[in-house]
């Protein structure tokens, strides 16, 4: 059974989405604002944000969202690949790490 998360950290994990969708608002403008970034500089940034969220959560005693850990490791492949110029096969990638996650919540013993 699950257990409920405490007023405290439903707060904390508010204020934590809150601040990540502020920096990537932040980041995006602050992109558009140089024309010599590359062009999937804002996928990697995004990934970055994503990830980091997720490791603050889990730093914080907070549920780690599967959702945004998958979306954040696909953005800052794809980011990598756009900005080092290498064409990385997203749909698979994609479909593993979400094979990885139905795994990785089955084998937690937690929920």
């Amino acid at each position: 059974m699950r257990s409920a998360m405490t007023p405290a950290k439903h707060d904390l994990n508010r204020r934590l989405e809150t601040m990540s969708w502020g920096l990537f608002l932040i980041m995006l403008g602050g992109f558009a604002l140089l024309p010599s970034v590359p062009e999937g500089t804002w996928l990697l940034g995004a990934g970055i944000i994503m990830l980091g969220l997720n490791a603050l959560r889990l730093v914080a005693g907070i549920r780690v969202s599967f959702f945004t850990v998958i979306l954040g490791t696909v953005a800052l492949l794809s980011g990598l690949g756009s900005v080092y110029g290498i064409s990385l096969p997203v749909g698979p990638l994609l479909i593993i790490l979400i094979g990885l996650a139905i795994i990785v919540r089955a084998l937690d013993r937690s929920r």
